[in-house]
This record gives C-alpha cells, structure tokens and sequence, in this order.
C-alpha cells in the first residue's frame, strides 16, 4: 500500500551552492526532490514542505517544537526532516523527547553541497524517505538516516567535520542499513518518557568543559545567571579539585548535570574517589548523565525544565534516559 511520507526541509549544506563567496541557501523542497529520481520508483506519496531555510546553527528550540507539532498534524505514515548536519545531532534527540507517536521521524542532511563533486545529499534523501516508509522502524522515535546507515537519536553523534560518513553511535552502532534499496533493521530502540513541557524552553542551560589547570572563571561566570549546567569533566566524570566545591555549591541552587566530554562510554558512579572525581561530585549532588553526552544533557535538562520537574524528577529522567 502507498505510503504518505511528509518531508520537512529546513535549510543546511544539502540546499546550499556557491563557491566564491561561500555556500549558502538557494535550494528549495521541491528542487532537491526532482534532483533524486528514484524517490518516484518508491511506492510513497511525497508531500515535501519549505519549513525554514536557514543554517542549522541558527535553529532553535521553538523552531523544532514548532516542526513537531506539524509534523503531528500532517498524520502521514512517517515523517522526513531534511537540515542542515551541524546541530543535526541536537535537533533529533530533542524531537525524540517531544514525539509521542509510532510515527517514525527520519533525520538526514548532507556534508557536501550541490555544486561539490559527489554530494551525498541525494542518496541521505533518499535514504531517509526509504526509512520512513519502512513499517520496520515504527515506533521507535526520531532516527537519523546518513551515509547508508539508521542511527537512533539517543546515541548519534556528528565525528567529523568533512568527513561524509560524520555520524556514528560511539556507543551502540547503527540501528539499520540501507541495502540495494531496502532499509534493514539491525536492532529495536526501546520508547522511552515523551515529555510534554507546560512553557518555552528558554532555560539557561550552558555547557561547562573543564580544561587541564581550569581555574573556574568560565564557572564563576555561568553561576551568577544560570538555570542548570551541564559540566562536561575528564574521563569517567572528573574535574579539577578546585572547582569540586563552586559545583557542589551551584548544584544547592539549580541542577549541575555531570556528563563526559569523552566520544563514548558512561560516566562512572563510584570507581574514583579522590576531590574533584565523579564519586565526590555525586555527593555534592550533581546529577549523573550516564550515557548521555554533554550536548543531549543539555537538551533533556532544558526539556525537563520546561515540563516543571523538581531536582528528584530531573534526576530520574537522567537515569532512564542515560541508560543508567
């Protein structure tokens, strides 16, 4: 049966061309449909949408609440958000926090632009229309479509800067493949809390890297008009001794979440325990982020503030969603 798949296009290197002064947006949905054919051998009615067109590093936080909600009200068999790949990894997870629905939401983007050789947009396109229509990944939120493979928006990370094969899972790997055509499921995302914030989610909520010999400015700064932090220590979740007793201090007043600023792994609970370790933090009451890297703390803490959860709610949230 025909399937009805409503594509959002929000700007990003896949609709950019230029050289001399730059690439910037020129590309409209309806041109960078025609540009991939084989979207017309798929058995899928396209609806594709002019939702922005801008850089992703100019989206915000009610640009995506707005695309859910018409993503909601299209009521199509599955949904396909085309942007740009900077903030991509951002974008996903918040859409997989906000999106109830069995519907799936397929990201994808491009790191080449038009006037490149051998851009990947087209095939990222078409990848992610494919997925959509796939009743195979149903049910499991938001998932990005990239180079080829399906990854879950929890775990995708952008690794490169250039580098067209950018997203990985550092800590599960792909969900799917594309093979001849066809999208093949690897493993099922298991649904977890869809948060319905009751305000804007305009929370201050800035992200800490600690540096070797960090003497706190940055933290002395951050505390004085912050609404949470994201700290992202060494390692396993480690920072500085002199900055152990400041975050203890801030965590009294609003929610100091402890990531990684590792490319994998967790932060540990209780393996250090020497000033400044995770051990010593978590007592000082900073809240874990488990699995979560320091950029989707962000986004989940901003979310969970805007849903009016106190410091146990916030705290449980991370736990389910930190795969801790």
């Amino acid at each position: 049966m025909t399937k009805s798949i409503t594509a959002f296009f929000l700007g990003g290197t896949i609709s950019m061309t230029g050289r001399g002064g730059g690439a910037i947006s020129r590309i409209g949905a309806a041109e960078l449909v025609e540009a991939v054919p084989q979207l017309a051998e798929l058995d899928v009615r396209l609806d594709a949408r002019d939702f922005r067109q801008i850089s992703s590093a100019g989206l915000s936080f009610q640009d995506i609440v707005e695309l859910v909600d018409a993503a909601a009200a299209a009521e199509s068999d599955g949904i396909v958000v085309v942007q740009g790949t900077d903030t991509l990894e951002e974008t996903a997870y918040l859409i997989d926090l906000l999106w109830p629905h069995e519907t799936p939401v397929v990201l994808t983007g491009a790191m080449r632009n038009p006037s490149l050789a051998g851009p990947d947009g087209p095939a990222n396109l078409l990848a992610a229309v494919t997925v959509a229509a796939s009743p195979q990944f149903r049910g499991q939120g938001a998932l990005v479509a990239s180079n080829d493979e399906v990854h879950a928006a929890r775990y995708v990370r952008k690794t490169h800067s250039t580098n067209v094969a950018t997203f990985a899972s550092p800590n599960a790997g792909p969900v799917g493949l594309l093979v001849e055509g066809t999208a093949i499921p690897l493993a099922t995302v298991p649904r977890r809390t869809v948060h319905t914030p009751n305000g804007p989610m305009s929370a201050r909520v800035p992200i800490l890297a600690v540096g070797l010999d960090d003497d706190g400015l940055l933290l002395s700064a951050a505390a004085r008009v912050c609404d949470g932090l994201v700290v992202a220590g060494f390692g396993g979740g480690h920072v500085p001794d002199r900055l152990a007793e400041p975050l203890g201090e801030l965590a009294q007043r609003v929610p100091v979440i402890l990531a990684s600023r590792a490319n994998g792994g967790p932060v540990l609970a209780r393996t250090y325990g020497f000033a400044g370790s995770e051990t010593d933090l978590l007592a000082r009451g900073l809240i874990r982020a488990g699995l979560l890297d320091p950029f989707k703390a962000r986004v989940l803490l901003r979310v969970a503030l805007a849903s009016g959860y106190d410091r146990d709610a916030i705290a449980a949230t991370f736990v389910e969603a930190g795969l801790t």
